[in-house]
């Protein structure tokens, strides 16, 4: 048994005590070791406010700006978004609204007292129809308005991983997460701009590729303040080759690198072919219906010209104005630049999986990897399956097995 303390002792105890909570040294009370353990805890309350603003990190404040910006762009993307697509609806109706009124008026001109008012009228709608779907082809409003889309949502994801950073873990802000964060917000602004002059996405490209919206991820130093320490190893390293190292096992592994064979060889090839297809149409569409439109113009402005002349120039400006309606219809009311960029998107969004899990493998260190469990729930999720399901492509992994025997797609998603 221990002796009992001595009443001067613990008068003294309690008095260090006491000066501790009351934030106030003793010199007369308290031992000279006593205070010099007041002085240190009052000089890391100095150094703690010295380093906060308001009571946070200058990290923190630097996420919170981010997350932010990203929430004020989210309501920017998704009222240019609407502003488009009402555009696209707009301008269908209004240009068929032209051209079959200029139809409309071709065939009655022949046979009116007032020949030359609506062979002029229907000669200059048409041209007007021809001008503007020219420039709606240009644009392409329902490719601009999916762009729009696509970018709110990836607007809100941005935003809802920096306020899941700031709830988690408020004060254990990095620089390296503020940097993380400006990157994804940078790339994310060169790939969805919110002006449409004289920064616009090319709506024709000669190469059909996924849209990228972020940035690879490059390899950390060693004595990166971003990586995370390992204390496993003798060397403080550990290869993925040792089974169940934070959840990752040589089968896991096996099972995301046939994931990404897949994904390349199927899923993301699969809509590059589906989005070709829509450009060729697009384009063919595109020169078509302004094509039309001006022949019908030109042939309006003949009708009435001769005997044999009127009959002709008359079917002729008909037939064209309302073919240009219907083509004009078919790109637009079917909405081709749109499905366009959604199959360029979906790519985009396959080839991102690739690139997270590449990545992710690219970590010889286990230790520093994200959880193997965690991880490949999250890529089930988003392929819209569940992990037992990606069991079956840990064989597709082998160099023996080849591309025409993949039969599946990786994603039920999309």
């Amino acid at each position: 048994m221990l002796p009992a303390a001595s009443p001067s002792r613990r008068r003294r105890i309690g008095l260090c005590s006491q000066t501790r909570r009351c934030g106030i040294v003793s010199t007369t009370n308290t031992s000279t070791f006593d205070r010099r353990q007041l002085v240190s805890i009052d000089e890391d309350r100095v150094v703690n406010n010295t380093g906060d603003v308001d009571g946070a990190p200058v990290s923190m404040e630097k996420l919170r700006a981010i997350a932010d910006a990203a929430a004020d762009r989210v309501e920017m993307h998704d009222i240019i978004g609407r502003q488009r697509d009402n555009w696209n609806h707009l301008l269908l109706h209004s240009t068929n609204s032209l051209a079959l009124a200029a139809s409309l008026m071709a065939a009655l001109a022949p046979a009116s007292t007032s020949l030359i008012a609506l062979k002029a009228s229907a000669g200059f709608l048409l041209a007007t129809a021809a001008v503007v779907m020219a420039a709606v082809n240009k644009i392409q409003p329902s490719q601009l308005a999916e762009e729009q889309r696509n970018a709110t949502r990836l607007w809100r994801e941005l935003e809802r991983d920096l306020s899941a950073t700031l709830a988690a873990s408020p004060m254990a802000s990095r620089n390296c997460d503020v940097h993380a964060a400006m990157e994804r917000l940078l790339a994310l602004d060169a790939a969805y701009p919110l002006p449409l002059l004289p920064i616009v996405l090319e709506k024709f490209p000669k190469d059909v590729e996924p849209t990228r919206w972020w940035t690879r991820k490059k390899p950390e130093g060693r004595h990166s303040p971003c990586r995370k320490p390992c204390c496993n190893g003798r060397h403080g390293t550990r290869q993925a080759s040792m089974a169940g190292d934070n959840g990752w096992s040589r089968e896991l592994e096996d099972e995301m690198r046939g994931i990404v064979r897949v994904l390349r060889a199927k899923d993301e090839q699969e809509y590059l072919s589906f989005g070709k297809l829509a450009l060729r149409l697009n384009r063919g569409l595109t020169v078509a219906g302004p094509a039309l439109a001006g022949t019908a113009a030109i042939a309006a402005a003949f009708i009435g010209s001769g005997d044999t002349g009127a009959s002709w120039a008359s079917d002729v400006a008909i037939v064209g104005a309302a073919l240009a309606a219907a083509v004009n219809t078919v790109e637009h009311g079917g909405q081709v630049g749109m499905v366009f960029e959604l199959c360029r998107n979906v790519a985009g969004f396959y080839r991102k999986i690739q690139d997270d899990i590449v990545d992710v493998l690219g970590e010889a260190d286990v230790e520093r990897r994200e959880n193997g469990e965690v991880f490949e729930t999250k890529v089930a999720l988003r392929l819209g399956r569940s992990p037992s399901d990606l069991r079956q492509f840990r064989e597709m992994a082998s160099p023996s097995f080849r591309d025409e025997d993949i039969k599946n797609f990786a994603g039920k998603l999309f």
